[in-house]
């Protein structure tokens, strides 16, 4: 089969997503993180659009790759300027990437409304800001921008502007939808003229958006259609919905159409990667995302736990473990005998049959009550290992006390005090913190630390609150569910009160008690 190459332009696209805004050192680990991956050609941005970008590009002629080709972005030359004359162009071609990437036009619209030029003028800027970037030794893509709105509108017009990057020594042209507006009949009917017409001139690539909900769709049926560089962001960052998830393309090319793109240690590595770029671009993950989310390979089901815990493939589309993931068993209220009997022989634990009815009948009580545990698989651990009474208490607790103090000028400040025995021994602990629960937290790790210091790697990452009940005003029942890292696992507990301090505090003790549970070997 032909080779597939994948281009990722996270570092470009993906930065108009709301919220990520990377230091040079972040983007240098993002570089890093995309070529174990095993990403063909890493699009690291405008060399010269701020200082930041300055620094980063000369950071990146220090860097050794093993794999990845480094590609600096910009766009073609303007109107009625030598490109010679261009000083983005100029500055673009003195920049250490040996490969630069020009967007240009391909739809009349833009050409009428946006830089109102004529078409025969758009044709020479194509030509000659490629001509010039290649006379400099430069390696050259062209993204044609809004191609399939360009095809629909002018299909002649828009080849022809394929035509002229080929003609000036484009070695890839990039059929993009910049809209995120087009379906996959459309893309694979365009792809396949574009491919057929340029034949081995130059190969074809493939960029896409998610507007319409088909950028992975329409990016594997142009590929289909004879696309061999396929462009992405990784977790399918970019700005209003998105670009092409590369996360969610690469394992369909492999697993299920057949390409070689990767080796399988790197596929293997993929869930890692994707939630490494997540914490790095403090993006929480997709919980859902396919392949690599955590809940990609969950079954809530009882029917379907105990059929793949038969056999997997009844219910698990691929083997998880060949994209890093792993399958698991959501514990709800639909849960039957063969989700908790999976649950605890991956804890390390063989349940009777009283065992389990015992498990369900809590689980059932305590959803009842507003606990969601298929959404704090950590809290469901500590549940089933405490029902079954085989968890030991990190401590005995006595009382805690949190007062909140609100000053006229607007400062606040928390303090907690919190009163317990551990291994019998009282302890008292007292801190401030920048709000109740931050206070908590300070306090209970004073009393703990000097006995559990691995606790000091523990950190909180998210936390959310949810009222269970609507319509009872501040009365109602609160959930709250704590996501907390230690650098090597992340995991997720959750707390109900109608008090949210306390649901608060259920939430961070689960949590410390979680961390200092040893990872159990599972039954076979």
């Amino acid at each position: 089969m032909r080779q597939l190459k994948l281009y990722d332009t996270t570092l470009r696209d993906g930065m108009g997503t709301p919220g990520i805004s990377l230091s040079v050192k972040e983007k240098l680990e993002v570089v890093q993180i995309l070529d174990r991956l095993g990403v063909d050609v890493i699009e690291a941005g405008f060399p010269s659009s701020n200082p930041k970008e300055v620094e980063f590009f000369e950071f990146l002629e220090e860097v050794e790759l093993e794999r990845a080709t480094i590609c600096a972005f910009g766009m073609t030359r303007r109107s009625n300027v030598l490109a010679e004359n261009d000083q983005a162009l100029t500055l673009l071609v003195e920049s250490s990437a040996p490969m630069l990437t020009l967007v240009g036009k391909t739809w009349g619209l833009h050409l009428e409304k946006v830089t109102r030029v004529s078409r025969e003028e758009n044709l020479a800027m194509i030509f000659d800001s490629i001509s010039f970037c290649r006379a400099q030794g430069k390696r050259v893509v062209y993204d044609a921008e809004h191609f399939f709105d360009g095809y629909l509108d002018d299909p002649a017009y828009a080849l022809e502007c394929l035509e002229a990057a080929v003609a000036a020594g484009a070695e890839n042209v990039t059929l993009c939808d910049t809209n995120g507006s087009s379906l996959p009949k459309l893309v694979e009917a365009a792809t396949r003229v574009a491919v057929d017409q340029l034949g081995p001139k130059a190969s074809v690539g493939i960029h896409t958006h998610d507007d319409a909900g088909c950028a992975v769709a329409n990016s594997l049926v142009a590929v289909e259609a004879g696309a061999d560089v396929i462009q992405g962001t990784l977790n399918g960052y970019g700005e209003r919905c998105g670009n092409a998830n590369l996360s969610e393309i690469l394992p369909s090319l492999q697993l299920k159409m057949g390409y070689e793109v990767v080796s399988p240690e790197q596929l293997a590595s993929l869930s890692h990667q994707s939630h490494l770029l997540d914490e790095i671009c403090n993006m929480t993950p997709n919980p859902s995302q396919a392949y690599v989310g955590w809940r990609a390979f969950m079954h809530k089901a009882g029917m379907h736990s105990a059929a793949v815990e038969s056999d997997a493939r009844t219910f698990e589309h691929v083997d998880p473990s060949l994209v890093g993931n792993r399958g698991s068993s959501a514990p709800s209220e639909l849960s039957g005998r063969g989700t908790i009997r999976s649950q605890a022989r991956r804890l390390g634990l063989e349940l009777g049959d009283e065992d389990i009815a015992r498990v369900l009948d809590e689980l059932k009580v305590r959803e009842h009550k507003g606990y969601h545990y298929e959404a704090a698989p950590a809290s469901f651990e500590l549940l089933l290992k405490r029902t079954v009474e085989v968890h030991e208490p990190l401590f005995d607790f006595e009382s805690f006390r949190v007062i909140t103090l609100m000053r006229a000028e607007g400062a606040s400040e928390a303090e907690a005090t919190i009163r317990l025995y551990l291994e019998g021994d009282r302890g008292v602990g007292w801190a401030h913190g920048n709000g109740p629960v931050n206070a908590l937290d300070q306090a209970l790790r004073s009393v703990l630390e000097p006995k559990y210091p691995q606790l000091d790697e523990v950190e909180l990452v998210d936390y959310k609150v949810r009222i269970v009940e609507m319509g009872h005003g501040t009365n109602a029942i609160i959930r709250v569910l704590l996501e907390c890292t230690d650098g090597d696992r992340d995991w997720s507990t959750i707390g109900v009160s109608t008090n949210v301090i306390e649901a608060s505090w259920e939430a961070l003790v689960d949590s410390f008690e979680y961390a200092l549970t040893p990872v159990s070997e599972p039954v076979a």
